[in-house]
């Protein structure tokens, strides 16, 4: 009885051992990849490249102006309409001024007859009928008074307010018969025709800006629209609180799109030249670690840890480990892992505006 108890011990002890065994068999190493994963590549290669500097702006008409009068008195007619699109010179406000008109005819009148006094006493000094001296006064009075009429003619000019430039009128502040002060606004007039947007950017970025540099801007306005521009000055000084520079770009403005006080994002590009461009779905992103999946000679992948540059429609410069000539896994890096063979398939594009190598 015990020797049977034994013999079925040692049985079931021998059968767990092969148990055992088996289970190792079946976690121990992977198996080899039985079939290559198919996967899109692409040969990397330079490209023309620029890069961006990114800012926040605020955009400014060229010339812009809250329309004010010089003087008190009562609206006699308002000559424009909200939003209305005026020349120079346009007359914006009349202002009463009978006044000024009756002293104006009088001061006329006067310098009629001071000249016309003037005048015969001149052709009697010619015969020497008349002394100098008394020329000279005469000179004088009509002076005098041709410098009063100039000065109606100026006070009467100020009661009609006109558009110091071209430009667009924003809302009507006044209406016929209110008193107009020096302190109200009439209308402000905007220039925008054409635009400015003032924007920072670093310090250390100063050396590589310069006018005429190539830029672009979006509003949130216009979703999906680029508007073009140039840088047109750059100011003299760097904000010792900030350490940036300010930066103007000019932009064009026909259809009146862009308004004064926008919130403008602001693109600058650099100078092109030559990088290694792959596009931006190759790239696989853990943590801060950058890297790439690299086709070896026997059509196996390898990791290759990389440096970032600018991002830029679908595609990212790569500034370090890539080399031209390297072969990459653009779509399917998801099935990936170090040591596994690939199948290429030619005939999938790749993404970003690439094709597949």
């Amino acid at each position: 009885m015990l020797g049977r108890f034994a013999a079925t011990l040692a049985g079931g002890m021998a059968l767990a051992l092969v148990l055992a065994a088996c289970s190792r068999s079946g976690t121990g190493e992977a198996r080899p990849q039985a079939q290559p994963v198919p996967v899109t590549t692409r040969t990397v290669q330079p490209a023309a490249w620029s890069d961006t500097l990114q800012s926040i702006g605020t955009a400014k008409a060229r010339e812009s102006v809250s329309v004010t009068a010089k003087l008190s008195e009562i609206i006699a007619q308002v000559h424009f309409e909200s939003g209305q699109e005026v020349a120079a010179g346009a007359p914006l406000v009349t202002l009463r001024g009978d006044a000024q008109q009756a002293a104006l005819a009088q001061a006329q009148a006067t310098f009629a007859e001071a000249d016309q006094l003037y005048r015969r006493q001149r052709e009697l000094a010619a015969q020497q009928l008349v002394a100098s001296s008394t020329l000279d006064t005469q000179k004088a009075i009509r002076d005098a008074a041709q410098a009063r009429v100039r000065e109606m003619q100026s006070d009467i000019g100020d009661r009609h307010v006109r558009a110091p430039f071209a430009g667009v009128l924003g809302i009507r502040q006044v209406s016929p018969g209110a008193l107009l002060t020096p302190s109200t606004t009439i209308a402000t007039l905007d220039d925008i025709a054409r635009m400015y947007v003032d924007f920072q950017l670093p310090e250390a970025e100063l050396a590589s800006l310069k006018p005429g540099d190539k830029v672009t801007g979006s509003s949130i306005a216009w979703p999906g629209r680029e508007f073009a521009g140039r840088v047109s000055t750059i100011d003299a000084r760097v904000d010792p609180a900030s350490r940036a520079v300010m930066v103007r770009a000019d932009f064009a403005n026909d259809d009146r799109a862009l308004r004064p006080g926008m919130l403008v994002d602001v693109h600058v590009y650099r100078p092109e030249r030559q990088a290694l461009v792959i596009p931006e779905i190759a790239v696989i992103q853990v943590g801060r670690d950058s890297f790439v999946f690299r086709v070896k000679a026997d059509d196996t992948v390898e990791r290759v840890d990389v440096k970032t540059g600018d991002r830029r429609a679908g595609v990212v410069e790569i500034r370090e480990g890539l080399q031209a000539g390297d072969r990459i896994v653009v779509d399917g890096t998801g099935k990936l892992r170090p040591g596994l063979k690939i199948r290429a398939d030619a005939g999938k594009p790749a993404s970003g505006g690439t094709n597949a190598g």
